[in-house]
Parts: structure tokens; C-alpha cells; sequence
């Protein structure tokens, strides 16, 4: 029963974006998606935005790392520059509600960390993304 219950919050996880393998107990397991070409964050993931800072809250000795991510679509050096657009409207989210921006990194990695492997809408949609990673 436990490995039926473990395989179900696995696949609930999954389904909401998980940032790592293994998210430690009561981390948000949540990312920011975008719509294509665009870095504006979407009204239904501010949840996602307020879970994390809220987690940043409680944690007051932690660092979050947000990491930008895009399709495939699009040169080298412009997803760069829109997965960065990315990692800080989420860090500037972040600040607006009170975390403190010295304990936010941000990085992108533009096309380079694909969270699904494919040539199509679905794919191009999971990996238009922001992760959060502590």
C-alpha cells in the first residue's frame, strides 16, 4: 500500500512539474509555464509563485536558484535571452510579496534542459517553464 501511495504522489507530482527527482517533503514541487515567446507570468501560476514564496518565508536560511527555459524554437542566444526574461519575472514576482531578492539566483539554460523530449505543442508547452531550485 505504501508503494501504491508513493507511485500516486509521484504521478500527482509529475503532473504539476516537479524541479528535481526528488523534491524534499513540503518543498512546492510547482513551475512557472509560459506561452510561447513571452515572459509575462500567466494569472494561473501565481499560486505556484505565492507556494514558493511561502516555502521562502518559513525557510529564512534558504537560497532559491530560478532556472529559464524554453522550446526548442528559436536561436541559441534568443532563448537564452528569454528563458533570463523568464527566471526574473518570476524573481521580480517573488519580490513584489515580500522575498528578499539576495536570496534569488537566476539562471537560463534557453532550449539546453528540455523537460519533454519531442517536436510537438506538448513538449514545446512543458519545456516553456521556470524551476525553482533550492
Amino acid at each position: 500500500i505504501a508503494q501504491e501511495k508513493a507511485l500516486t504522489v509521484e504521478d500527482d507530482a509529475a503532473t504539476r512539474g516537479v524541479v528535481n527527482d526528488a523534491v524534499p517533503a513540503g518543498v512546492p514541487a510547482y513551475s512557472v509555464y509560459f506561452d510561447f515567446d513571452k515572459s509575462s507570468i500567466l494569472p494561473r501560476f501565481e499560486e505556484a509563485v505565492l507556494a514558493h514564496a511561502d516555502y521562502l518565508r518559513a525557510n529564512s536560511q534558504l537560497r532559491v536558484e530560478i532556472q529559464g527555459n524554453c522550446d526548442e524554437r528559436g536561436s541559441r542566444e534568443y532563448n537564452i535571452s528569454l528563458g533570463n526574461r523568464r527566471a526574473l519575472a518570476v524573481k521580480k514576482a517573488l519580490e513584489l510579496i515580500g522575498i528578499d531578492g539576495s536570496r534569488i539566483d537566476v539562471t537560463s539554460y534557453g532550449s539546453e534542459k528540455p523537460r519533454a523530449m519531442g517536436h510537438n505543442e506538448n513538449a514545446w508547452q512543458e519545456n516553456r517553464r521556470a524551476d525553482f531550485v533550492y
